[in-house]
C-alpha cells in the first residue's frame, strides 16, 4: 500500500510531463507550419517564373497525400477550416483540375462524392 504522499506526487509528475509534451507539440507544430509556408512560397515563386518541373511527381504525390490526410484530420476533429484561404488565390480551373485528379487517383466518381456529401452533410 502506498502512502498518501507518494500517491499525490505521481499525478503532479504526470501533469508536468503532459504540460511539457503539449509545449513540445506546439513548438513542433510551429516549426512544421513555418516549413510548410516556406515550401509553399518557394513553389509559388517557381510557378511565377514559369517553371512546371519544380517538384518531382513523387514529391508532389507525397505532399498531396500528407495534405489530404492533414486536412481530413483537422476537419474530423471539428476544425471548420477551408483548404484555401481565399477564393482568388487559386483559379476555378486549378481547383477543378485538382479535384478531378484527386477523384481519379482514388478511383472515385463525382456521383460518389455527391452521395458522400449528402450522407455526411460536408
Amino acid at each position: 500500500m502506498s502512502s498518501p504522499k507518494t500517491a499525490v506526487a505521481k499525478p503532479a509528475r504526470r501533469a508536468k510531463t503532459a504540460v511539457a509534451e503539449r509545449t513540445n507539440a506546439i513548438a513542433d507544430n510551429a516549426e512544421l507550419s513555418a516549413d510548410a509556408a516556406r515550401l509553399a512560397a518557394s513553389i509559388e515563386r517557381a510557378i511565377a517564373e514559369g517553371r512546371s518541373d519544380m517538384v518531382s511527381p513523387e514529391a508532389l504525390q507525397a505532399l498531396m497525400a500528407a495534405l489530404c490526410r492533414t486536412y481530413a484530420v483537422q476537419v474530423e476533429s471539428g476544425d471548420e477550416v477551408l483548404p484555401l484561404q481565399q477564393r482568388g488565390s487559386v483559379s476555378s480551373t486549378d481547383i477543378m483540375i485538382m479535384a478531378s485528379g484527386l477523384l481519379r487517383s482514388a478511383n472515385l466518381a463525382v456521383f460518389e462524392l455527391g452521395m458522400w456529401q449528402s450522407w455526411t452533410g460536408r
